[in-house]
């Protein structure tokens, strides 16, 4: 078996990644810990759980007429360090609701018994190498029989060569990138159900263009960007589009992964009077942004960030000053079954989900779990292949991919009403855009 470095992981994404993945790490070597016990995942609370108003969201229920068995599915996931935030949301509490979704119908009727599932966890300590480490700990030592993927694009990116080594799906919810049509041609079972960073970029130049047809904008635009993978490929796909549609590039300038204090930068920007602010920012900076653009009164008809701002603590900070902003996501309330899915998420785990990444994140568990019963067994490449080319019924509707890619999310929104509405595509708009953005209130 490889041992994967951090060297080695950079060289497999190609040198244009190689500042982005080490920012994303924090720079240096991690702190070797222990190698920790493995951790099976408590079963959550039990609260009522409604049963779901349409069959396509629902688990269905499973008749026990054949040998019980446990199906043991391991993960790495960031809950410690930078990426425990966007883990936190997105992606661990959508394993377990999943895990308490499919054992309280009775589990995945295969054809040689019917499975509850067991979750085995690790902390990766948002570290690529402890990742890795944890994901060989879970095949080698814990002999997991699937395994979830963890948060982020870097977390992704590195783990992505074992996942393949050892032959499992790795089904990505938050690992955006340009790369993946050729990444999967070395890892055929890489999937990414978040779609790809020219998708969002170019969507952000179509909604922005619309906005100056409808003589609500004009056509300059500030652009800022996190210096690390996910910031560079979103700006630079950004840039490239801004260019083709005739808009003029009045502030483009990264900053480095960690930046507290954007109001010098903000500063600057207010000066060249943009009609867009557009922000290719992770969390913390997302959450920074407003209270920096509140205390130097930068206030332009569009104000866009971008991880982050669909999350529940973004209107749970801003309140009213979350009205009119727009970032990444976005939803339909009145779409069938996905409020269902919210409720349900906040009775199992007691936390709100996001209005992004957590409905894909548990459509893509829903995926597999159609995928392996159609294989009806545990057989890792027949999974991979029934994944790249089927059709399957999600809380997000029909979900199909291709070239192991998933294209068919909402990509821009907007705080409305104390709602994050879905706004591009246009075809499939929950709500008009909101323009210009109401001012801040102090």
């Amino acid at each position: 078996m490889h041992r994967y470095t951090r060297r080695a992981v950079l060289g497999l994404v190609g040198a244009a990644s190689v500042s982005a993945l080490l920012a994303a790490c924090g720079g240096g070597q991690a702190t070797p810990t222990p190698a920790p016990q493995p951790s099976p995942t408590p079963p959550p609370v039990q609260q009522p759980s409604p049963t779901p108003t349409q069959a396509a969201a629902a688990t269905p229920t499973v008749v026990a007429t054949k040998p019980r068995k446990t199906m043991r599915v391991g993960f790495a996931i960031s809950k410690s360090g930078p990426y425990a935030a966007g883990a936190g949301i997105t992606i661990y509490p959508n394993y377990i609701l999943w895990a308490k979704d499919v054992n309280d119908a009775g589990g995945i009727d295969l054809s040689d018994g019917v499975y509850t599932v067991e979750l085995i966890e690790y902390d990766d300590q948002s570290s690529p190498e402890e990742a890795i480490k944890a994901i060989q700990r879970l095949v080698n030592q814990d002999k997991v029989d699937l395994l979830l993927p963890p948060w982020g694009t870097a977390m992704n990116l590195a783990v992505a060569p074992v996942f393949h080594e050892f032959g499992y799906p790795q089904l990505g919810v938050a690992n955006l990138s340009d790369k993946t049509p050729e990444l999967v041609k070395q890892w055929p079972g890489y999937f990414t159900f978040l779609g790809t960073s020219s998708q969002y970029s170019e969507a952000i130049a179509d909604l922005l263009g619309d906005l100056v047809n409808q003589g609500k904008i004009g056509k300059k635009v500030a652009l800022i960007y996190v210096d690390d993978a996910f910031g560079l490929e979103l700006s630079q796909a950004a840039r490239k589009k801004f260019g083709a549609t005739g808009f003029e590039l009045v502030y483009d300038q990264g900053y480095p992964l960690g930046t507290t204090d954007f109001q010098p930068i903000l500063t600057d920007i207010k000066q060249r009077q943009p009609d867009a602010f557009v922000a290719c920012s992770y969390p913390g900076d997302t959450l920074t942004l407003p209270e920096a653009a509140m205390v130097v009164d930068f206030n332009p008809p569009v104000f866009l960030t971008a991880v982050g701002t669909a999350f529940p603590v973004y209107i749970g900070k801003f309140g009213q000053n979350a009205e009119g902003v727009m970032g990444l996501g976005g939803i339909d309330p009145k779409s069938p079954g996905l409020m269902d899915y919210y409720k349900r998420h906040k009775q199992v785990t007691g936390q709100d989900p996001d209005r992004w990444g957590s409905p894909i994140c548990y459509s893509s568990l829903q995926v597999l779990q159609q995928a392996l019963q159609r294989v009806g067994k545990i057989d890792r490449q027949a999974i991979i292949r029934e994944i790249a080319t089927g059709s399957f019924q999600t809380i997000i509707g029909t979900v199909k991919l291709e070239g192991n890619i998933f294209y068919g999310n909402w990509l821009l929104g907007q705080w409305q009403n104390g709602e994050f509405l879905a706004l591009w595509p246009k075809n499939r708009a929950a709500a008009a855009p909101l323009v210009p953005k109401p001012a801040w209130k102090k």
